[in-house]
């Protein structure tokens, strides 16, 4: 087969007890091949625990990447929180040159009652802004991954995430596919609905492997509620063989993050589904 589908934990797996930045020989040992390091409160690592991260997952060939704070808005209203943001970014960036993670991901921010479009626009003015500070900074080994975002009043539709990434270089996508469902309002049912998804990246990006984040979600009218295991699938959608399917044929490279309460255990489910089926 020429491409190959990765699968992944989004934080360190649930029986783990170990440092989180030595967590790749575990992961690699149950049969998984990334982890998503997570930083969500804050870029707290360490340069030695980095640089230890890196030399594990390199022996280990784990595919590393990282998840940053929650707090980062692209198009905040004030100005304090514009810098910030910056300040989350490019902690991230530097972490990330020291660990060898080679997507940075993150979520873009919120619309805060004004039109999509002027919250993209604000969204550009902040990443040359962040481009010119990493310069200063000379941090240059990078690859920023703004996520798709579960709940409606957020900036991170599909559409959203391929303009930015179409318009900076050093990014690329992060599609979390529970995210785009939670959006739509149960929009993924069935293999086919995924197509408008991969024909705009195709047409939109030229992308080498594509970053996933994979989960079963319940949702609301205002989109994403919580996560839920694999097994409740039939429950809550969507189906990880739908995406599989479309991965496969068309002869994706990716990389699929599990986000469930079970991250690795149902990491290693969605291994086994995705070998049945190829």
């Amino acid at each position: 087969m020429k491409h190959k589908v990765l699968f992944g934990p989004a934080g360190s797996p649930i029986d783990y007890k170990g440092a989180a930045y030595k967590a790749p020989k575990y992961i690699r040992e149950e049969g998984l091949d990334s982890y998503e390091y997570q930083s969500p409160y804050g870029v707290r690592i360490g340069e030695s625990s980095a640089t230890t991260l890196k030399k594990e997952s390199e022996k280990h060939d784990v595919l590393i990447s990282m998840h940053g704070p929650y707090y980062i808005n692209l198009c905040a209203k004030e100005e304090e929180k514009i810098e910030k943001s910056l300040g989350h970014l490019i902690s991230m960036a530097r972490a990330g040159e020291w660990i060898g993670a080679y997507r940075l991901v993150f979520h873009p921010g919120a619309y805060l009652n004004r039109k999509p479009e002027k919250a993209m626009e604000i969204s550009k003015n902040t990443v040359n802004r962040l481009f010119e500070e990493l310069e200063s900074e000379g941090i240059e080994e990078f690859t920023f991954a703004p996520e798709t975002t579960g709940k409606r009043t957020q900036q991170g539709n599909i559409g959203e995430i391929v303009e930015l990434c179409s318009s900076f270089d050093h990014f690329e996508p992060t599609v979390d596919f529970a995210h785009v469902h939670a959006r739509g309002r149960g929009f993924l049912t069935k293999k086919d609905d995924y197509n408008c998804i991969f024909s705009t990246l195709e047409d939109k990006l030229d992308i080498d492997i594509l970053h996933c984040h994979f989960t079963t979600i319940e949702y609301g009218n205002h989109g994403e509620v919580k996560h839920h295991t694999l097994d409740e699938s039939d429950e809550y959608g969507p189906n990880i063989r739908d995406l599989l399917a479309n991965l496969i044929d068309n002869g994706w490279k990716a990389n699929i993050i599990c986000e469930t309460p079970l991250r690795d255990v149902d990491a290693l489910k969605m291994k086994e589904i995705y070998e049945e089926m190829v």
